[in-house]
């Protein structure tokens, strides 16, 4: 029932009330790499550990390659270890342009602040939007 009074989006909930969409600790994670025109943005999702290590080692690949600034986003990060840390580190460390992270989660941040590794990046609160002109995606 839509009373009019709540102003949050119309969206289905589960049993829990929960919003179906949003990621919750333990959902599998994902590596996306978007080339655009002007950056790639590398899109992370659920838990970013060491099983997903050569997932990251593939994005850094792809993400240097490309010769475009780098974004994160990492919005729906439900979960991060060291080696997501290291992943960030490395593309932080190699890449000739300042590699910006989006929407990082309070985990995410926790931990570029404990490690110091948020001063080698640009942390963003607003997503800029991808590049309409997408050339490459990868898994």
């Amino acid at each position: 029932m839509h009373d009019g009074s709540n102003t949050a989006a119309d969206r289905p909930v589960d049993d829990d009330g929960a919003d179906p969409a949003a990621p919750r600790i333990g959902d599998p994670a994902s590596v996306h790499v978007i080339q655009g025109t002007s950056r790639a943005r590398v899109v992370l999702s659920g838990e970013i550990d060491a099983d997903i290590s050569a997932e990251l080692g593939d994005a850094i690949s792809d993400a240097e390659a490309s010769g475009l600034p780098v974004e994160i986003d990492a919005h729906h990060v439900t979960f991060m270890d060291s080696s997501g840390v290291a992943f960030l580190a490395r593309l932080a460390t190699r890449s000739p342009h300042k590699v910006r992270v989006l929407r990082a989660p309070p985990t995410v941040r926790f931990l570029l602040d404990v490690t110091r590794i948020g001063e080698l990046l640009e942390i963003v609160d607003e997503d800029p939007g991808v590049d309409l002109d997408v050339t490459t995606t990868r898994n």
